[in-house]
């Protein structure tokens, strides 16, 4: 009890620390140094277990996806290809709700705060006149957000995946109905007030509109086909869609140089390298051996406790951060498996959404001119019916399967 006493003050640690405004990074810190403090980690211990993120490669196979993947967005925004993607979708559907929706899904493959720009550049072009700035914003932050659920060019995905060390394929078929139920919130709540006519010219070629959307996105479609269909890395995907994209494009040195710098996001990278070093600790202490009886003994289902944890500590701390404290603990009492995975990543998706820390909402908020208050009041009411059917879907893939 002593060691699972520990463990809730170092939770308790991260959490305080990030509700009295200390970033994601400090908040990991103050929880490893308490996690050293507390379970007498020796300081040659300390070191080897930091170094077992760099020779293990479930964990640098995170750390590098992450620096190709934004390597391959700073490659796409110098040609131009996602915003020629989104008049290709205007030409191919010529439907505004097609626009504000799905426009942002394609952004949303990429894994930048920075693609919530070109976002709201699209959004605000088909909803002006129609929706609220709040309403904008939430439509703007909720359908860029609908691929990092589910798909392996986001961290949160890749960290949950190494933790439970599971297979993405399976994983990916399974998110499939709680994608759809985003897109569904989505659509109902604003989308389906906007008029159809995008009020351009309809296009006389749609197969062309077609042809050209596959040329604009190939690349990005690309690492998710390879991955399903050879099982291959990441990280291997996602070099073989930059050394074609170095070719198709004709990139030149010094382009590509210049790239190599911009493309590593220091507070990304650590952020992540922190988190990946916490599991380290974690698993270091033997405490995950103890969780299961304990959690059995509460007066309600452990799926819900953990359900709860999730969406509660993600809000606080981001899904990466509540993916980190609990993945490891939900798969040891949980008895692991396709379902909780998906409920673990249903409900910290669906913290995210409404979470402080999460940089894209202050992105979001500020890109239409409203206090991040406004933005979490339109989310929050549809994060909680999202939460409802996590748990549903949760029941009836734990009776198929």
């Amino acid at each position: 009890m002593t060691s699972l006493f520990y463990l809730l003050l170092v939770f308790l640690a991260v959490v305080i620390l990030l509700a009295v405004g200390r970033p994601l990074y400090q908040a990991i810190l103050g929880g490893l140094c308490l996690t050293a403090v507390l379970y007498q980690i020796p300081p040659g211990e300390i070191l080897h277990l930091m170094g077992n993120v760099f020779t293990h490669w479930g964990s640098l196979s995170v750390l590098l996806s992450l620096y190709l993947i934004t390597y391959l967005q700073r490659m796409l925004e110098a040609r131009q290809q996602i915003k020629l993607a989104q008049q290709d979708l205007n030409g191919l559907f010529h439907n505004r709700r097609v626009n504000a929706g799905i426009a942002p899904m394609f952004i949303g493959l990429l894994p930048s705060a920075a693609a919530m720009i070109l976002c709201g550049d699209i959004v605000k072009e088909a909803t002006d006149g129609y929706l609220e700035p709040e309403e904008q914003a939430f439509i703007t932050s909720w359908f860029r957000h609908i691929p990092e659920s589910s798909l392996p060019t986001y961290a949160s995905v890749l960290l949950l995946m190494n933790l439970a060390d599971a297979q993405l394929p399976p994983f990916m078929l399974a998110m499939l109905g709680p994608v759809c139920a985003l897109m569904a919130i989505g659509y109902f709540q604003y989308l389906r007030r906007l008029p159809k006519d995008p009020g351009t010219p309809v296009s006389t070629d749609k197969k062309a509109d077609a042809v050209h959307l596959f040329q604009h996105l190939w690349s990005l479609l690309l690492i998710i086909a390879v991955i399903l269909i050879f099982k291959v890395s990441v990280v291997t995907a996602v070099l073989l869609s930059i050394l074609l994209c170095l070719f198709v494009y004709r990139f030149s040195f010094q382009e590509v140089k210049r790239m190599v710098v911009s493309a590593f996001e220091k507070k990304l990278i650590l952020n992540t390298f922190l988190v990946l070093v916490l599991k380290e600790f974690i698993q270091f202490t033997g405490v995950l051996l103890l969780l299961p009886q304990v959690i059995s003994q509460l007066p309600i289902p452990p799926f819900l406790t953990f359900a709860i944890l999730f969406f509660l500590g993600g809000i606080i701390s981001g899904a990466q951060g509540i993916i980190a404290l609990g993945t490891p603990l939900a798969m040891a009492s949980l008895q692991g498996g396709i379902p909780t995975l998906v409920l673990l990543m249903g409900m910290a998706h669906a913290a995210s959404q409404v979470s402080p820390t999460h940089v894209c909402l202050v992105v979001a908020s500020d890109y239409y001119h409203v206090t991040l208050g406004q933005l979490v009041k339109k989310t929050l009411p549809n994060s909680l019916l999202f939460c409802t059917f996590i748990l549903a879907y949760y029941l009836l893939l734990r009776w198929v399967m």
